[in-house]
């Protein structure tokens, strides 16, 4: 038997192949490619290796591609085959649980398995870091907080990976909206591990929701060479760089950095946020064709199947964006079939169901101008969307969607609201001053809306000196 960098025990793995193990729980936290390498050579040096087996199938699983899955079902089935589980420790069976849940579909029941996992072994870094994912995959912001809150104490401050735990814990607090706690705990897992990416990323998220864009800025500006390469979160990172950017008014600063970074991603991650990034131009009216045309022929295989609503929600915007609409609505009469058939223990079909379907709709509707039909479908779940993943940052999307439609329609009751709700948790987002201008100049309010513009240039100023 032998033990990890963590202490934790393992069988069927001999000491070149947990040397290769740790490495690669090393690179899984700080989001470098290597940790594939890392795993196949600790698989190559020991293949019934059962936690190198677990972590293959957590890499395979966690990208919410249909294919990564696909590969790592085939694997991880034959790994089982020939495996006596009886004879493994209690703590790899309940890894091997939670993998057979996420080989089924089912992202709640291994969430909670894993959960069982930290509360016995807190220490498990590879139970911490794949159930952290889980959680934003299923947008519960309560257990990104506190899946890694509870196993916090069993970590110091000498262990050279107890800042990237705080790097999580740093996003869950942000999630949870905690922010001052988050801001506090986030700066001192990238002051442990200043190439801490999630940690830098749990940072820049606290300045999103608070709307301190200028601070966010400066931030990554003077850490640049630790974020904005090597790793394969990089992409996500300049998606937070475009947002701050969006907020000054500098729309070719964001094209430059969407051309030059976020267009040549190719995996699910980085098209979400080339997007995500060309929705919130097209909801302001600049329209980018051939970027759209671009990105929608990069979609079809990756949403041939019902795998994550989420990604559902992006393919349809790419779409829409690049006047697809026939593409978006094959799309949603394919997820409407899919979710017609029961589907027990899937946890996309309840995703799909309740919040990726209507989101998907109104997407299509906002494309073919039927603004009503926006809010219609908006509306009603708009307090719930947190359902099918993502961030806050990543959902304002849809947020923003349905925001955008009221005002087109003139529901001037519902924008109102969510205009005044927008501004009081960030009163210094020009975004947000920018709209009640839009809505003061609907209702005929001239000098409200000369008001609303002039502070929204402010704070864009200010962010920028």
């Amino acid at each position: 038997m032998t033990h990890d960098q963590h202490g934790l025990a393992m069988t069927g793995a001999s000491a070149a192949a947990v040397r290769h193990y740790d490495r690669a729980i090393d690179e899984l936290l700080h989001f470098r490619a290597e940790v594939d390498a890392e795993a196949n050579a600790a698989l190559a040096e020991s293949p019934d290796f059962p936690m190198g087996h677990v972590l293959s199938a957590y890499l395979g699983l966690l990208t919410t591609e249909a294919e990564d899955a696909r590969t790592a079902r085939a694997r991880f089935g034959a790994f089982l085959r020939r495996t006596d589980g009886a004879a493994l420790l209690p703590r790899e069976r309940a890894h091997v649980a939670a993998v057979r849940a996420l080989l089924g579909g089912d992202f709640l029941t291994c969430g909670t398995l894993l959960a069982r996992i930290t509360a016995e072994h807190p220490r498990d870094a590879l139970a911490l870091a794949a159930g952290h994912q889980i959680d934003f995959f299923t947008g519960d912001a309560r257990m990104l907080r506190d899946r890694v809150g509870g196993a916090l104490t069993a970590w110091h401050d000498d262990d050279p990976h107890f800042g990237h735990v705080l790097g999580m814990y740093a996003f869950g607090l942000e999630e949870a909206g905690h922010y001052d706690r988050s801001e506090e705990v986030g700066l001192r897992a990238v002051e442990l591990n200043p190439r801490d990416v999630w940690g830098i990323h749990a940072v820049v998220h606290t300045y999103e929701m608070q709307g301190r864009f200028g601070d966010g800025l400066r931030y990554l500006d003077a850490r640049t060479p630790h974020w904005s390469s090597g790793t394969f979160f990089n992409v996500h990172t300049w998606w937070h760089y475009c947002l701050y950017a969006l907020e000054t008014g500098d729309v070719p600063r964001v094209l430059a950095i969407y051309d030059a970074v976020l267009a040549a991603g190719q995996g699910c991650m980085e098209l979400l946020d080339a997007a995500a990034l060309l929705w919130r131009l097209h909801l302001e009216g600049s329209e980018q064709h051939e970027r759209w045309r671009a990105l929608a022929d990069a979609w079809p295989e990756r949403v041939a199947e019902p795998f994550y609503a989420f990604n559902d929600m992006h393919a349809v915007m790419s779409y829409v964006g690049a006047g697809r609409i026939g593409e978006a609505e094959k799309l949603v009469a394919g997820r409407e079939a899919y979710v017609a058939e029961p589907h027990p223990g899937v946890t996309n079909h309840d995703m799909t169901l309740r919040v990726g379907l209507p989101v998907c709709r109104a997407i299509v509707a906002f494309g073919r101008g039927d603004y009503e039909s926006v809010v219609e479908l908006l509306l009603p779940i708009r307090h719930r969307v947190n359902e099918f993943g993502g961030s806050h940052a990543q959902r304002d999307a849809v947020q923003r969607t349905l925001l955008e439609a009221a005002l087109r329609v003139g529901r001037a009751d519902v924008a109102r609201m969510l205009i005044s709700e927008r501004i009081g948790v960030r009163p210094c987002s020009p975004y947000n001053w920018l709209k009640q201008a839009a809505l003061a100049d609907a209702l005929g309010d001239g000098a409200a809306a000369a008001l609303a513009r002039a502070r929204a240039g402010e704070l864009a100023r200010a962010a920028t000196a």
